[in-house]
C-alpha cells in the first residue's frame, strides 16, 4: 500500500490517477498500434505491441480506450504529457478573459476630473477590458439624476471611436450605473 504524505491545509495528499493506461496497464486483449514507429495503424496483442514498444526505447500509451479495439500509441509518455500540458496552456490563454474597469463620478464631477477619468478609460478599453462607469449620488444628490445621465452620456459620446454602450445608464439605487465595451480590433 502507498504511503500518503502530510502536506497541505487538510492533512494528506492522495497520490493522483494516471490520465492515461501505458504498458502492462493496459487492460485490453488486442489494440490498434498507431504512431511514428509502426507507419500504418495495426491491430497486435497488448503484449507483442508493448514489446514493440520498449524495443523502440518508448511507451505504449493508450489514446481511445472506448474505440474497439482500444486505439494505442507508441510514445514517449512523458514528451506526451508536456505537449498536452502546452496545448492546454495554450488554449487557456487564446480564450478571452473579460476585465471590468469602474469609473466613478459624483453628479458634480469637475471638468479636470472629468478629463482625467474620460484618458484612463480611453486606456482600458484600448488594453481590451469593459469600463463600467457610474454617477454616484450622496444624500437628496438623488434629484439631480438628470445631471448624471446627461454626464454618462456625453462620457460615452466622447468615447464613441473606441466603444459601443453595453448597458445605456441605469438607476440603481444610488447608482446610475453605465457599460462600455471595446470596439473589436480589425
Amino acid at each position: 500500500m502507498e504511503r500518503l504524505k502530510n502536506k497541505g491545509r487538510f492533512g494528506f495528499r492522495h497520490k493522483r490517477e494516471a490520465q492515461h493506461k501505458i504498458n502492462e496497464f493496459i487492460t485490453a486483449k488486442e489494440v490498434r498500434v498507431v504512431g511514428e514507429v509502426v507507419g500504418e495503424s495495426k491491430v497486435m496483442r497488448t503484449r507483442d505491441a508493448i514489446d514493440f514498444a520498449r524495443e523502440s526505447s518508448c511507451d505504449l500509451v493508450e489514446i481511445s480506450p472506448s474505440a474497439v479495439p482500444p486505439v494505442c500509441r507508441i510514445i514517449d509518455y512523458q514528451k506526451f504529457l508536456y505537449q498536452q500540458k502546452k496545448k492546454a496552456k495554450e488554449i487557456k490563454a487564446k480564450s478571452l478573459k473579460v476585465v471590468i474597469k469602474e469609473i466613478r463620478f459624483g453628479p458634480n464631477t469637475d471638468e479636470h476630473d472629468y478629463k482625467f477619468k474620460l484618458k484612463h478609460a480611453e486606456n482600458f478599453l484600448t488594453d481590451g477590458s469593459k469600463v463600467k462607469a457610474f454617477v454616484f449620488f450622496r444624500g437628496r444628490e438623488i434629484v439631480f439624476k438628470d445631471k448624471g445621465e446627461i454626464l454618462l452620456l456625453k462620457f460615452a459620446q466622447e468615447l464613441a471611436e473606441l466603444c459601443k454602450v453595453e448597458q445605456f445608464p441605469r438607476l440603481e439605487g444610488k447608482k446610475m450605473i453605465m457599460i462600455l465595451a471595446p470596439k473589436p480590433k480589425k
